[in-house]
């Protein structure tokens, strides 16, 4: 049996990483392709249905990638954006939802405001896995992508929160206001403290006890879910929990993770991450059988029409909602509009456009309970999951493979920096090697001249010195940086080539210890990658 199941989990990776790979050859995101791909093999006959099981998700899969999501997050642009984050985070959600509520029971019959509350929450927010999986590898301006990936890390927080209320109202037939903004602001403050505060216990932990990558590293899994288990413990938010604890963590990182450690816990995430979006993508659209099986009140016409309403009124008020908070404080303020040129239009509108439901949302409508109590079926359960699954294939399959066209038409600018990415990492790496060498000659003057090595050091780094004053006059000049770098790029690659070439051909000769082999060849791998980069 165990042995029949190995041999199952081997095929269904193989054949998800070979749908990757097709995917990346169609120029395709591979949530988006996925999604289709796992639709098309629902219709196969004789396929096994695969329910997603809400709690695997929500315990199992969202933790660490909120956490992953939050490490990589720049705090920086966080904080500079934090208002725009913020707005659409708690106030589109909130809005969405009362949007939400009161057009579907107004169209669909039965459905009571408490029951659209249930869909406008399990609807509002756009996927932190959606987001980030997409628009990885797309051209759109730092300001869009940070507001879009913070947004996307908060917003479950809030979404949860009012599904959890609209569930107990549906439930228990009541709902107090008072009692439930209450709740709201203790189950976010809440998660809020429990992630800082199991951060730094573990910041402290890393920091005091002797540990090596291999620990580190199994350490960084660990936590999210020990921030996650705890704050849904004391039933405060633990997505708030993961995204404050990792965006702590990751902002202190060089206090208590070595160089080594760093690189390989990297390493580590980004394939666990890759596995568990694949794993999750393919999922929703294997879950159309069981969707379409639920439907026994409503015919798919009808719930298909029913999608495509609310569907649209999500997208129109966050639409609206966009361009409201960019362009009504612009207008009211005279110091802004001295201060500040007129907002792009094209900013919002690609806010609003990129904002993707995902398996959260499907998650969420799974969890809403088949029966209220026993012999009793909760009420219109079927609707809101076939609802919720088509408005998951319009945002995600719908405007994701749309985004990408759009983006070329618009032809949208990133005006958010005053500094290139490249003359930045100039002036940095300029400042740092001017540090060393002046600790090097301060300190060390005597012994460089008893130590050759020590002086190789200062003559490498004056000559570093140089190739990057080289750089600085480069971006200065009439000549094509860009260019430039990408010609000096191409030899660099070519004689890390050669050194490789020569590497595995004393290799063969048998002459070297293989680990010393394999300590060379790791440190041309490095080199490559400070010239190509690492990949996420």
């Amino acid at each position: 049996m165990i042995h029949d199941y190995v041999i199952i989990s081997i095929a269904v990776l193989l054949s998800v990483m070979i749908l990757v790979m097709v995917g990346q050859k169609l120029k395709v995101a591979y949530p988006i392709f996925l999604v289709i791909a796992g639709l098309l093999v629902s219709f196969i006959p004789g396929m096994p249905q695969i329910e997603i099981e809400p709690d695997l998700v929500f315990l199992i899969f969202l933790p660490p990638i909120l956490f992953e999501a939050a490490w990589f997050t720049s705090w920086q642009d966080f904080h500079k954006w934090r208002k725009q984050i913020f707005s659409m985070a708690f106030g589109l959600v909130f809005l969405t939802s009362i949007v939400v509520a009161y057009l579907s029971s107004s169209i669909i019959p039965g459905l009571t405001v408490a029951m659209g509350f249930l869909l406008g929450g399990v609807n509002s927010p756009p996927d932190a896995v959606a987001a980030t999986s997409v628009l990885k590898n797309m051209k759109i301006p730092k300001k869009i992508t940070t507001v879009l990936e913070g947004e996307s890390l908060i917003n479950d927080a809030s979404s949860l929160i009012v599904f959890k209320f609209a569930l107990a109202a549906v439930i228990s037939g009541q709902f107090i206001f008072r009692e439930a903004v209450t709740d709201f602001f203790t189950m976010a403050i809440g998660g809020v403290a429990v992630g800082i505060g199991t951060g730094l216990v573990f910041g402290k932990f890393l920091r005091l006890i002797p540990s090596n990558s291999n620990i580190d590293t199994v350490i960084t899994l660990i936590v999210p879910y020990v921030m996650y288990v705890a704050a849904e413990h004391f039933h405060f938010s633990g997505v708030l929990a993961v995204v404050a604890g990792g965006l702590l963590m990751s902002y202190n990182s060089h206090c208590y993770l070595s160089h080594t450690s760093r690189i390989q816990t990297g390493n580590v995430w980004s394939v666990i991450i890759f596995l568990m979006n694949t794993i999750i993508f393919i999922l929703i659209g294997l879950e159309l059988p069981i969707v379409v099986a639920a439907m026994k009140d409503y015919t798919i016409s009808e719930g298909i029409f029913y999608s495509i309403v609310i569907g649209g009124a999500i997208i129109f008020t966050r639409l609206a909602y966009s361009y409201a908070i960019v362009y009504i404080p612009w207008l009211l303020s005279k110091k802004m509009r001295e201060e500040k040129p007129k907002p792009d239009w094209k900013e919002p509108f690609i806010i609003s456009f990129a904002a993707m439901r995902g398996v959260v949302s499907l998650a969420a409508a799974l969890s809403i309970p088949v029966y209220i109590s026993p012999g009793e079926a909760f009420p219109h359960r079927n609707i809101i999951l076939f609802v919720t699954f088509v408005i998951i294939l319009i945002t995600l399959v719908g405007q994701g493979l749309l985004l990408s066209p759009i983006l070329k038409f618009l032809k949208i600018e990133d005006a958010g920096s005053d500094l290139p990415e490249e003359k930045q990492e100039a002036i940095l790496m300029k400042k740092l090697k001017e540090t060393a060498l002046q600790k090097l000659t301060s300190d060390f003057s005597e012994l460089s001249e008893n130590n050759s090595l020590v002086k190789h050091q200062i003559y490498k780094l004056e000559n570093e010195m140089k190739l990057i004053a080289d750089k600085a006059q480069c971006m200065g000049s009439t000549v094509d940086y860009a260019a430039a770098m990408n010609e000096n790029k191409d030899v660099l690659r070519q004689v890390i080539q050669a050194q490789r070439n020569e590497l595995h051909r004393m290799k063969r000769e048998k002459i070297f210890d293989d680990h010393v082999m394999r300590t060379i060849e790791m440190q041309l791998d490095f080199d490559e990658a400070k010239i190509t980069g690492f990949a996420h």
